[in-house]
Order: structure tokens, then sequence, then C-alpha cells
């Protein structure tokens, strides 16, 4: 390991519009799993923070919601996350499509113009393209604003991942280890089983559901024999919507708690007994007690 005058350290927020690939990039980086991934947009509510530490750095990552139009109190609450770590860090990695910059796109970067860390431009998905379609598209973004560095990636297939971590690296100030080496996330067991249930509940749920269900551990206890025992409330705004995820004979609960709980005993690398409860709050993205009481706001 180099001198500790010679190390650096800071923090790095990943922003970009909704399903672009901030959690799948964040988790290839970290190697581990820390933020949940699925095709569909929003996925991200809460900031997760991650911690990659190699020889001469310890980077830590903000992954934060995406930013779009919010609809409701929640999504005014998620923007407001994106938005606030942008005044808040020592690098920014604005995460894009490889295509031409849209309205929304647009936005985000007269947000930019208001930071003054600098900003680092990821196209991602440059495996859904030809080589030759990307160039024009990197000319584009750099007349739209004064990128420090701008980074072509694949973060599913891990192109261009080493070349991002150095560069991360090389913009970051000198500055101690904040976290110990071998931990990866801030995140609590808690959160983080919490948000594996609901990963579930979003691949295997269609349409608007999944942006209406909140998960809350209710009940944690370890036995004697090493079983974590876990009860879940999930909540939903309407009834119609309850019927859905408890399913025919509760054959839709029992799929999302089986997929869970797979998931859940790899993170606390013991046996789980995984206990899901549905219930019903009425309007609850738009009620502030309850987001508070979720842990929204």
């Amino acid at each position: 390991m180099k001198n500790e005058e010679d190390f650096r350290s800071g923090y790095v927020s990943i922003i970009g519009q909704p399903n672009v690939g901030k959690s799948t990039l964040l988790n290839t980086i970290l190697g581990e799993k820390v933020a949940i991934v699925t095709p569909k947009p929003q996925t991200t509510r809460n900031r997760i923070l991650g911690i990659k530490t190699i020889p001469d750095a310890q980077i830590i990552f903000i992954d934060t919601p995406g930013i779009h139009r919010p609809q409701h109190k929640l999504g005014e609450t998620m923007v407001k996350t994106a938005v606030g770590a942008l005044h808040e860090v020592d690098v920014i990695l604005f995460m894009v499509e490889p295509h031409e910059p849209d309205k929304k796109t647009m936005s985000i970067i007269a947000l930019l113009r208001t930071v003054k860390s600098p900003v680092i431009l990821l196209i991602n998905k440059i495996d859904t393209i030809k080589k030759q379609e990307l160039l024009p598209i990197i000319d584009r973004f750099s007349e739209l604003y004064s990128f420090k560095e701008i980074i072509p990636i694949s973060a599913i297939k891990q192109d261009g991942i080493n070349m991002l971590v150095q560069t991360i690296c090389d913009n970051l100030p000198p500055g101690p280890h904040y976290f110990p080496d071998d931990l990866f996330t801030d995140q609590a067991e808690r959160f983080m089983v919490s948000e594996i249930i609901r990963e579930k509940i979003m691949e295997m749920t269609e349409e608007e559901l999944p942006y209406s269900v909140a998960l809350e551990i209710i009940t944690w206890t370890e036995r004697e024999d090493g079983l974590i025992s876990i009860s879940c409330n999930i909540y939903v705004e309407r009834e119609g919507q309850k019927a859905i995820i408890i399913g025919k004979h509760g054959s839709m609960l029992k799929a999302i708690g089986s997929a869970a709980r797979i998931d859940i005993e790899k993170l606390l690398n013991t046996k789980v007994f995984l206990a899901l409860w549905v219930k019903v709050k009425k309007n609850w993205r738009d009620d502030d007690r309850l987001l508070r009481e979720l842990g929204y706001r």
C-alpha cells in the first residue's frame, strides 16, 4: 500500500434518468450486490452507499434514485434525494444511454451547470449499438457540457470499468480511509433484506403495482442454532393490489418468499425463515406520516 499521504478518498454520486444502469454499475464495480436491479424504471428509492477500496484509494459511491418528473410525494422525495447528492460529492458520474440527448437529459445537464465538482459522462450500454454510431453521440455531448471525461462503458458486460475506476481515483482529493477495507456498504442488513423482497415483487408483478409497494421488517430473531426468523409487512395502496401479490391460493406470495429467501440466505450466510404479510395502506405514497414511518423522509 502507498504511504498514507499518497492515499486518495472521496464521495462519488451516480446520477441519471431511471433505468440507465446506475445500480448495475455500482454492483459491477463493487463485485457485490448492494443495490437491487430490475428492468423496471425507478427501482432505486433510497441513497445506496457502496465502498470500493483499492491499495491507493477508497471510493465511496452514492447510487441515487433516477431523476424523473414526480407524480406523488414519494417521487418528490426520490428526486430531492438525487438532486441533493450533486452538491456534496467530490466527483459526479452522469450516466446516459447511447443515443442523442432528449429533453430529460438536457434538464439534468442544466442541473449540472450549478455544481462545482468534476463530472464524468458515462455512456452506458455500448454493447447495444455499433461502434461507428458512438462517435457522433460523444461529439454531441461534448458540445453540451464541459465534461471532465467521457467514458463509454457496458456495466453489465464490465467493459470500460477498470478505466472508469482509475479515472475516478485520479479526480479524488487526498484523504483518509473513511471505512474499513473489507466493508462494501453502509446499508443495514434489515434494509438490504427488505430491498431483496421488493426486487422479487418487482420482477414477478406487472404494470404499476411494483411502485405501490413498500416493505417494513417487523421482527428479526436469531435463534441459537443460527437460523434467522424474519417477519415482513408488504404494504400496497388498494385491495386489488393485495390480491395480486397474494395470488390464487397464496401462490404468488409463496413464489416471492421462496425467491427472496434464496438471496437473503446468501446475504446473511445462514438459514432463514421468512414470513410475509400483505396489508393495505391507502395512498401511502402521498402520506407524509407514512413516508416517514417507512423511512422515505
